[in-house]
């Protein structure tokens, strides 16, 4: 496989936010829909962009929803959020080996910026393209031809690494290689009917498919 740049996913790809996720889904929708959703409706919401989900449970109330989901996400963020197993020295890496790093994810630049500095990510990144950046997020190919455009890189030379079939489905539409991860909270096998290049049991396992020396 022949990469000079990989784009990473965010949420549930470097960084473990899905109790933080969970919480600030249920806060939201016991607030407006008592008893009505569970777990498993709001694991299915995870990795669309977020008006996209509450608008589809009720539009006239939808950015009043994400706003309440905001609230609670930030005030709770720095207890709930932890980075994956290996993400931090797999990114080191790759960084030392002069690969392009960029991030492409549908969560917006404030709540981006809090996870990337409280796990000490950020230096390694040369962008970070959000949803406040775009006008279709994943898995339009927007964000990641953006990226790319940003990163001065090529899609045939690229890697999106990501958690959600939209992440997939987003690099193949930008024409770029895709790698699905083990950890994903929908599940593996979801990530595997997408037929990704590739499938990752730990990050670190990254280095192994780029054919990364570590000394």
């Amino acid at each position: 496989m022949n990469v000079e740049t990989v784009l990473f996913d965010l949420d549930g790809t470097l960084i473990n936010t899905n109790d933080l996720i969970i919480a600030s889904f249920s806060h939201t929708l016991e607030r407006y829909f008592p008893n009505r959703f569970g777990k498993d409706d709001i694991v299915g919401f995870i990795g669309e962009p977020l008006r996209d989900s509450f608008y589809k449970i009720d539009p006239t109330l939808a950015d009043e929803m994400v706003s309440v989901y905001r609230e609670h996400n930030i005030a709770h963020h720095d207890e709930l959020v932890r980075e994956y197993e290996g993400v931090y020295e797999t990114v080191q890496v790759l960084k030392a080996h002069r690969f392009k790093l960029g991030i492409v994810t549908t969560k917006a630049r404030k709540t981006v910026e809090m996870g990337l500095k409280l796990t000490g990510l950020a230096s390694f990144f040369e962008t970070v393209v959000t949803i406040d950046d775009v006008k279709e997020a994943k898995p339009s190919p927007e964000p990641i031809l953006k990226a790319l455009r940003i990163l001065e890189a090529r899609a045939e030379t690229a890697l999106m690494v990501g958690d959600s079939p939209h992440d997939i489905s987003a690099g193949k539409n930008a024409g770029t290689a895709t790698a699905g991860v083990e950890w994903a909270v929908k599940g593996s096998e979801v990530l595997r009917k997408m037929n990704p290049d590739v499938m990752l049991e730990k990050m670190p396992q990254l280095l192994d498919v780029l054919k990364v020396a570590v000394k």
